[in-house]
């Protein structure tokens, strides 16, 4: 039976929320007033820095004399600008933070041992085998949905194309452990939201207004019939981009919008100090060879390929913008500083669950070299002088009203 809305738990009890996590964070909702900030908090920076700037100890002290709302401001600014304030205390390897593997998952999974093969001791996907080359199981479900709230935390919000007041029909592709078309549905409860995965791991209850499909992207629906298309962190699955455009195109509605949330998964270097070999830039060469080996484009969404391509396809009103996501604690900004800690324990977490399946299915490896690999690449990324970001791409474009 469903529940309405106004008694859905669409956040867990207090006792429900990791340990690790600062006690003036609120881990599932991270609201603090963000969704009223005004427009330039939801930049269009460059991925790339223009200056940086190290923070003394007279800084620091007035760092923590600012309100809630300056600090939050401040932090928007500078991923926007691409000009985060480095933390001159924490730039060194950081050796005392843990990566978090004790988080508590907020969903509830669909056990169901005919859905899952089990592979190097993780589990995936069964439903069409092989399109998605990364596990499904507890650990990745937890690993998927900080990342959910590491990105809300930095971003402010679920989406960025302006959908109005009362968007009708919504579908999320790939949408993982269904957190946010969960929370899609919470803030629109007058809308029909749709998540479709290869995986059936979505929590069985649910805002009445949100269902899950498990299906390969296959449109059910008839031309015209979306008002909002969402797909985010499938840049390791798609092969077919140009196919995905234009039958997302087909199935909105005239003025409708599709949106990409995407990471490029390639850590940049602030400080330009980052040595090709260093072992993180040689973990995600790897991965990077291994799925071009299983035919995708893991870099799709690097200098505006995609953007391109959405504007090729037939979408207008086509904008980029790009978040500076920091890897590790040395952004002096509160706000941020937690964002990269978060952020590394997402990348630590799934630092197996990422190269197994590339590098042993695109590679040829086996797990025990994988295994050997991954022992310095762990280590490495708590080297904070390097001053290490990934750049979150947001992109989204409109169907034209005439179509």
């Amino acid at each position: 039976m469903a529940l309405p809305v106004s008694v859905y738990p669409s956040s867990p009890h207090p006792s429900q929320c990791p340990a690790s996590f600062p006690e003036s964070l609120d881990p599932w909702g991270i609201s603090h007033g963000r969704e009223n900030l005004s427009s330039p908090y939801y930049f269009h920076g460059s991925i790339q820095p223009r200056n940086l700037s190290y923070s003394s100890p007279e800084d620091s002290t007035e760092d923590r004399g600012k309100s809630d709302e300056n600090s939050e401001q401040a932090a928007a600014q500078q991923a926007e600008d691409g000009n985060i304030i480095v933390d001159s205390h924490d730039t060194a390897t950081d050796a005392g933070y843990s990566t978090g593997s004790d988080i508590s998952a907020s969903t509830s999974v669909s056990e169901s041992v005919s859905d899952f093969v089990y592979e190097n001791g993780r589990r995936y996907h069964s439903f069409r085998e092989g399109r998605y080359n990364f596990p499904n199981d507890d650990v990745e479900q937890q690993r998927e949905d900080l990342k959910h709230m590491t990105l809300k935390m930095l971003c402010g919000r679920l989406h960025f194309a302006p959908l109005g007041n009362s968007p009708q029909e919504v579908l999320d592709i790939g949408t993982g452990t269904g957190i946010w078309a969960i929370e899609m549905g919470d803030l629109f409860p007058g809308a029909s939201v749709l998540g479709v995965d290869l995986s059936p791991i979505q929590p069985s209850w649910v805002p009445p207004n949100v269902r899950f499909v498990v299906d390969d992207v296959e449109w059910l629906h008839p031309a015209n019939h979306f008002d909002y298309i969402h797909s985010r962190h499938t840049v390791m699955a798609i092969k077919n981009w140009q196919r995905l455009m234009k039958r997302s195109l087909t199935h909105l509605r005239p003025g409708g919008w599709f949106e990409l949330q995407e990471v490029h998964h390639c850590p940049i270097s602030a400080n330009g100090t980052m040595a090709i070999d260093h072992p993180v830039t040689e973990y995600w060469r790897l991965i990077n060879d291994g799925l071009a080996n299983l035919g995708i484009n893991f870099h799709a969404v690097s200098e505006g390929h995609l953007t391109s391509m959405m504007r090729t396809s037939g979408f207008v009103n086509v904008t980029e913008r790009v978040f500076q996501i920091p890897i590790g604690t040395w952004p002096k900004d509160s706000v941020l500083k937690n964002v990269g800690q978060y952020w590394r324990s997402v990348l630590l977490d799934g630092v197996q669950a990422i190269a197994l399946g590339p590098l042993t299915r695109g590679c040829g490896w086996t797990r025990e070299e994988v295994e050997l690999l991954l022992v310095k690449v762990r280590k490495a990324y708590y080297d904070n002088s390097c001053l290490m970001y990934m750049p979150l791409h947001i992109i989204y474009g409109q169907k034209p009203q005439d179509d």
